[in-house]
């Protein structure tokens, strides 16, 4: 087989690929005609050393709330495609640039500024915001996408095809049956929601966007085998489903009972690099709930980034079904950054919260590798079992075996945490911190900081209230950086 043909072919091939891998790829989609857009910014993308290319920037609404109302605020949003490196020029059209800040500071994006423009590099896929002298409502949601594999053709049978242009849909639903697999072109605009109702082995992939004026921009109910990917929306909620997939996929809301991305009585759901800034919370694992039956189980958020202009980052628990007691178990929130929290309602608050209501179990929860930015109002944690008489019929059994492993928070407007039972019969057990750490220090049991008359959790600002057992907190080696 020396000098066989066969191999000089595919060491060309792998050559050609290996070349168009290291000078990367970009794909931008132009607006169709009829999209609102937004004026605040102008946004262009290139390929090191390559011409520039105009970005479409989308008017979309975010939450700002005031004294006691919802205020929609009109807000930016942007994206495109790229595989290796790309740079990327953003100019602030309304005012001069004293201060620049892109989000999630995890990713040490450090943009340069000249005058109203602001540049900076990526090479890799990221979901960003980018805020202009310290405005988080007014500010750019740009989403730097991977390039979108295995693009569908129109005319397939198998395909729903939705092109560039403005689509809508007669009786505000688009609705999508078994089998079939929906492209949504980076150029689409969908004036109505995608819904998946008692369907199974469906896909909607694409670029394209449910508009801000639609809300619950894409729902799954009662439903099997389903993939969203890469999609922009207001809401993605799961009811009654088992085997969901939830993979890049946008989630900004502004309305009040915005949640972000809901799970009902569903299990075995993923949601894998996800963002979501919503006008409640942004994602939310709740047994049975607006007519879904049953509890919840295997349940994964990883990748993502979070921001809830009201009400919890992530919220698990509060309602179930009194009457025949449910289960919710083996949910993991893995390498997950918030951006905010904001929620002057004390019952409400925690970025990461477990609240049992209804009778439900709450158990093996995993928060690990999570980044908590200076938020503006809320708790770190807050772990209770309680009787909320306002949504609940009754309190929570239990909440069991949860580990936080790898969380850190940098700020100075947490207020103090609570972990809290209900009674003898309805306990909070078995709680692990590991490597938590607050402003540059692990709170550990053993640290030497700590008075020996103090419990650990009161050094972390964590009240550990009655009917509690088990709540430890360890350092390891095997830290995060």
């Amino acid at each position: 087989m020396k000098g066989s043909p066969y191999f000089a072919v595919v060491l060309i091939l792998l050559l050609a690929t290996d070349a168009v891998f290291a000078q990367g790829e970009l794909t931008v989609y132009p607006a169709p005609q009829g999209a609102l857009l937004n004026d605040d910014f102008t946004v262009k993308v290139r390929m090191p050393g390559k011409n520039w290319q105009a970005v479409p920037v989308y008017l979309i609404k975010v939450d700002q709330v005031v004294g006691t109302r919802h205020n929609a605020t009109a807000a930016s949003m942007a994206f495109f495609d790229f595989a290796g490196a790309v740079e990327v020029n953003i100019t602030a059209n309304r005012s001069p640039v004293d201060s620049v800040r892109v989000r999630p500071l995890s990713y040490g994006i450090e943009p340069t500024t000249h005058g109203q423009s602001i540049t900076f590099a990526l090479n890799q896929p990221r979901n960003l915001s980018v805020e202009v002298n310290g405005d988080i409502f007014s500010n750019l949601h740009l989403f730097a996408n991977p390039m979108l594999p295995d693009r569908p053709e129109p005319g397939d049978p198998g395909v729903i095809y939705f092109g560039p242009g403005v689509h809508t849909p007669e009786n505000g639903k688009f609705r999508i049956p078994s089998g079939k697999t929906v492209y949504v072109d980076g150029g689409a605009v969908l004036r109505g929601q995608l819904s998946i109702r008692n369907a199974r082995d469906v896909k909607i992939i694409g670029r394209g966007m449910v508009e801000h004026t639609v809300k619950m921009g894409i729902e799954i109910a009662n439903s099997t085998n389903v993939l969203v990917d890469g999609l922009f929306t207001t809401q993605c909620a799961t009811g009654g489903s088992d085997s969901v997939t939830i993979r890049n996929v946008k989630a900004i809301s502004y309305y009040g009972w915005g949640d972000g991305m809901n799970v009902f009585a569903s299990n075995n759901v993923l949601f894998d690099g996800v963002f979501c800034r919503n006008s409640d919370d942004c994602t939310t694992v709740y047994a049975t709930r607006k007519g879904f039956v049953g509890g919840a189980r295997n349940i994964t958020m990883q990748n993502a980034t979070l921001w809830a202009d009201v009400a919890h980052p992530i919220f698990i628990g509060i309602h179930g079904n009194t009457e025949n007691p449910e289960v919710i178990e083996n949910l993991r929130y893995v390498n997950i950054d918030i951006l905010d929290h904001k929620e002057a309602q004390l019952d409400y608050q925690g970025c990461l919260s477990i609240n049992a209501g209804d009778n439900n179990l709450i158990r093996d929860v995993t928060f690990e590798d999570i980044r908590i930015e200076d938020f503006r109002q809320g708790q770190l944690v807050n772990l209770r079992i309680f009787f909320n008489e306002k949504y609940c019929t009754a309190p929570g059994r239990g909440i069991e075996n949860i580990r936080f492993r790898n969380i850190t928070y940098t700020g100075k407007n947490a207020e103090l945490s609570v972990i809290s039972g209900y009674n003898t019969e309805r306990k909070v057990k078995n709680i692990v911190f590991e490597n938590l750490v607050i402003n540059g220090k692990t709170i550990y049991d053993g640290m030497e900081d700590k008075p020996a008359w103090y419990k650990t959790a009161d050094m972390a600002r964590i009240y550990v209230g009655e009917h509690v057992e088990g709540v430890s907190f360890i350092k390891t080696t095997t830290q995060s950086p």
